[in-house]
């Protein structure tokens, strides 16, 4: 008996026999399918520009347009989709390849028409799984990534308020900032924020690998392509098709890679290595890096093209000395989630001293820097409050001392007439040269001085 879906699924049908479409069309349509078929690729092909659609079954060879160029276009607009292609018995091992490029099954003619939807069902049922879980993931990632923007309030308001107003966009967005900033957490707030929080987040860190070993890790490679290379990879451009690329450290990517990234950019297809064969790949770009890429692209080291075509959006993360507003919510943040992976330690507070001493310090690795700290004193201080003497010395010897004024609040004039008289006697009272040092004229100085200013010698 053929399964009935209790829903109707849109179902696009392509083979050049134009029979086995009538005979296809109304053997699923009496399985509760809504079946529109075609025996032209090139119309199928149209059809999947203009219509949604949940499923495509697809001959394989076909005038025109062959079965894998019909996947490719499929997957360009809906990764998800699942693609189920008809062949021959003697092109198997094309079919074999179709499931490579990420067909969901295929079917050897001759076949009845109820393991053909049977086959359906199983796959639009493992598309409802995948968006379920997709989508529990997103919830979960999006509050945790929204939730670590600490600051919201304070020095990252801005950020906050330029991610909400981008993340929907689509476009290529780069974040500046130095290290230890967040700017990952930025990507995170722009990926699950955005239309793609439901896809794959895939984070590269460029200055991670050597050239060639990244070439390989972003855009794949085939068989034989390299010494090691003994089998088919997928790269991580392909793995984040219809979800977000993070590239990590963008300034550090050697210029042949640049030049291959500009072409996906651009074309929106990508080469693995090694292979003559270009795959669609709908990607939408992060970008991140705490150089300054314009000074790369005066040297040579940056090109100029990819620079246009990243920084269609650009974010600043500020660095933590000029947040310190932000600090205190940031180490309770910080203290939270460290007890809760330690909930043996007894820590509860830093002291008020302590955090004076915080809100002090430069933090030259900003955020990151403080978070290692309260991991820190969460593992080692014995006591509910983490006082001044349980900081780093670095961080107590670094802290600025306030500064402090005495004596009477004395008027302008007489401020100034009083640093003419000590600039005249450090000069040795050579009324020129004090002169000729504070950048004023004699007389101004004279003025300066007042009538009890000894003659210049």
């Amino acid at each position: 008996m053929i399964p009935r879906p209790t829903a109707k699924p849109r179902i696009l049908l392509a083979d050049d026999d134009l029979a086995l479409v009538e005979t296809l069309c109304d053997g699923l349509g009496d399985a509760g399918y809504e079946v529109h078929g075609t025996g032209s690729s090139r119309e199928a092909a149209g059809l999947l520009e203009k219509q949604e659609f949940d499923a495509v079954v697809t001959d394989l060879r076909m005038p025109g347009m062959d079965g894998l160029g019909l996947l490719a276009i499929s997957q360009k607009h809906a990764r998800e989709r699942p693609v189920i292609v008809m062949t021959a018995y003697s092109a198997v091992d094309t079919a074999v390849e179709s499931i490579r490029m990420g067909a969901y099954h295929y079917l050897t003619k001759p076949f009845k028409v109820g393991e053909l939807a049977l086959f359906l069902e199983r796959a639009l049922a493992q598309v409802r799984l995948q968006r379920e879980a997709r989508a529990l993931r997103r919830t979960l990632g999006q509050g945790s990534a929204l939730a670590r923007l600490v600051g919201r309030q304070g020095g990252l308001r801005e950020v906050s308020t330029l991610v909400s107003r981008v993340a929907e966009a689509d476009v290529p967005v780069l974040v500046l900032g130095e290290t230890g900033t967040g700017k990952g957490l930025v990507a995170r707030a722009l990926h699950f924020e955005g239309g793609r929080g439901e896809a794959s987040l895939v984070t590269v860190n460029c200055a991670s690998l050597p050239e060639q070993l990244l070439e390989s890790e972003l855009f794949g490679h085939v068989r034989g392509a390299f010494t090691g290379a003994d089998a088919n990879r997928r790269g991580l451009l392909e793995e984040a098709n219809g979800g977000t690329l993070f590239l990590d450290e963008i300034g550090e990517l050697a210029l042949p890679l640049q030049a291959k990234l500009l072409h996906v950019l651009e074309q929106g297809v990508v080469r693995a290595v090694g292979s003559n064969r270009e795959v669609p790949v709908n990607v939408r770009f992060v970008a991140a890096t705490h150089r300054d890429l314009r000074a790369g692209v005066a040297a040579g080291r940056f090109r100029d093209d990819l620079l246009f075509r990243l920084d269609v959006i650009s974010i600043e993360v500020p660095p933590l000395r000029q947040r310190t507003e932000d600090l205190p919510e940031l180490v309770e943040t910080f203290l939270d989630e460290s007890l809760a992976k330690h909930p043996r330690s007894i820590v509860r507070h830093f002291s008020a001293a302590a955090m004076e001493k915080l809100i002090a310090y430069g933090w030259p690795g900003n955020v990151r820097e403080l978070e290692h700290l309260v991991q820190r004193s969460v593992l080692l201080v014995q006591k509910t409050e983490i006082d001044v003497g349980d900081l780093p010395p670095s961080i107590v010897a670094s802290a600025s001392p306030q500064l402090t004024f005495q004596g009477p609040v004395l008027r302008l004039e007489e401020v100034e007439r009083r640093y003419a008289c000590w600039a005249l006697e450090q000069l040795g009272g050579r009324r020129m040269l004090t002169a000729e040092t504070l950048d004023v004229d004699r007389k101004t100085l004279v003025k300066l001085l007042g009538s009890g200013a000894s003659e210049e010698r």
